[in-house]
């Protein structure tokens, strides 16, 4: 029968952290009228782990300076001419015909007169094959076909057109006008990231019984120095997950009223790629023809070779048991499916359900990511598939870097498709800033009876390519 776990006991996601001292900061069932003295554990249990989930952007990125308040960078247009929406009022059997190009954004085609077109109905697939007579305007161009029966195309019918060469008579003059590359401009904003933790000289001269340890490995019995080394680690994770998250202000939006009216947030990961990326829908690809429409797609933007995709939980064991079902063997006459890697699964063996990764038209490896899973971020968040419209699974990053022109630099550079640019100059360096104030604590720079440590950066994203990424998200 099916069986579930039990909702007890649950994962605690009541924050540790808080502003003020309260009973379950510190141990309060002291009784000196009991004589006998309780055994206690000094070093303080583990017992979520490493409860960081910083590492995606130092696996895939890199980090670079900049000293502007805005990043910009130009990505190549396609380098043939194709159009999708195309019309002309021309019955079928016509020798020759007008076409009207409306698709969005086209303010003058790129089809000059001795050009060679394809031309397909997109209802039907019934297509043409012309070359180009004249062009009569900005986003009209005139055809005679090259087949006897002429025009098959219904009239009024929405076609696609491409170019696929040109043809002159002997003795004539060459192509007349030429085309100019066009590019795609795209830019993104830094955002300022702060944080601060406070201690008063009292309490830092407070020894307690505890032994503390952190993630980055500082102990000690002062419990200040716990509270002040998590500190660092949460501005460290958030260093990450604003690059992230972050959404720019929208006009009229109440955030950008908060930040003064000047143009606030900054185009994180999931933004860019929501916009400008693919979009899987469906919450997990869970069958090999779901993963070929990926691929498909793939072959028609930029056919990177290699990609990671980062997954959560759910993802990943979808795509394991896809994978199982497709290594299956008989044995005994019974349906096995144990022969997975170089060598089979021996009956001795611990039996290894797990991928890392396969090839279907491309090379696909995968990553668990921590920050999908966590309960306290984006691993509690609903998986309904009908509602969970904000629920992500995954995300597809192609591995290598890309050329593009950096506008400040003012040439053709290698960057990574997804790299972070931090504030700085010879005279300030925002990547990642950390000073103290007060008087305790070794500071003298006022007569604060405290030490506050205060942490600063300045940072941006920039998702090059985004469209070779692919988002697994729900809705």
């Amino acid at each position: 029968m099916a069986g579930t776990l039990l909702s007890n006991p649950t994962f605690a996601l009541q924050p540790s952290a808080e502003q003020v001292a309260l009973q379950t900061n510190y141990i309060t069932n002291f009784n000196f009228l009991n004589q006998y003295l309780p055994d206690t554990y000094e070093k303080e249990f583990e017992r979520y782990g490493n409860r960081t989930i910083a590492s995606f952007l130092r696996m895939v990125g890199a980090e670079m300076p900049s000293n502007s308040d805005q990043i910009k960078w130009a990505e190549q247009g396609r380098l043939h001419i194709k159009y999708t929406n195309c019309t002309t009022p021309a019955i079928a059997t016509a020798s020759t015909a007008t076409f009207t190009v409306a698709d969005s954004g086209v303010t003058y085609i790129a089809i000059r007169v001795g050009q060679t077109v394809m031309i397909q109905q997109n209802s039907t697939g019934v297509f043409n094959k012309a070359i180009v007579t004249a062009v009569p305007t900005a986003t009209t161009f005139t055809v005679a076909y090259y087949e006897g029966g002429g025009q098959a195309i219904t009239a009024a019918a929405q076609c696609t057109v491409f170019i696929y060469g040109s043809e002159f008579k002997k003795g004539t003059n060459g192509m007349v006008g030429s085309l100019e590359a066009e590019d795609e401009f795209y830019s993104n904003k830094p955002i300022i990231i702060k944080d601060k933790y406070a201690v008063n000289g009292s309490d830092m001269a407070q020894i307690g019984w505890v032994e503390v340890t952190t993630e980055n490995g500082a102990t000690g019995y002062l419990w200040y120095l716990k509270s002040e080394h998590e500190t660092r680690l949460r501005f460290e994770d958030y260093l990450e997950t604003a690059m992230i998250e972050a959404v720019p202000a929208a006009a009229g939006s109440g955030a950008l009223a908060a930040l003064g009216g000047v143009a606030g947030g900054s185009e994180g990961i999931f933004y860019v790629v929501n916009n400008r990326g693919n979009v899987w829908g469906g919450g997990s690809p869970t069958s090999l023809s779901e993963w070929d429409s990926i691929v498909s797609r793939l072959d028609k933007q930029g056919a990177i070779e290699e990609n990671v995709v980062f997954v959560n939980r759910g993802l990943s064991f979808d795509i394991d048991n896809m994978l199982a079902t497709l290594n299956g063997y008989t044995s005994g006459g019974v349906a096995q499916s144990a022969s997975f890697g170089l060598f089979d699964n021996d009956v001795d063996m611990a039996l290894n359900l797990g991928f890392t990764g396969f090839r279907r038209g491309y090379d696909f490896y995968k990553s668990d990511w921590k920050y999908l899973n966590d309960p306290t971020m984006r691993g509690g968040l609903s998986n309904v598939a009908a509602t969970a419209t904000g629920t992500i699974t995954g995300l597809m990053v192609p591995a290598g870097s890309t050329s593009v022109y950096d506008q400040i630099m003012g040439k053709n550079a290698k960057r990574p498709f997804l790299h972070v640019r931090y504030r700085a100059s010879e005279a300030e360096d925002r990547r990642y800033k950390t000073w103290i104030t007060g008087s305790a604590g070794g500071a003298q720079t006022s007569d604060l009876d405290a030490m506050e440590v205060n942490f600063l950066s300045e940072r941006c994203v920039c998702t090059l390519g985004a469209n070779n990424f692919v988002l697994f998200r729900f809705g």
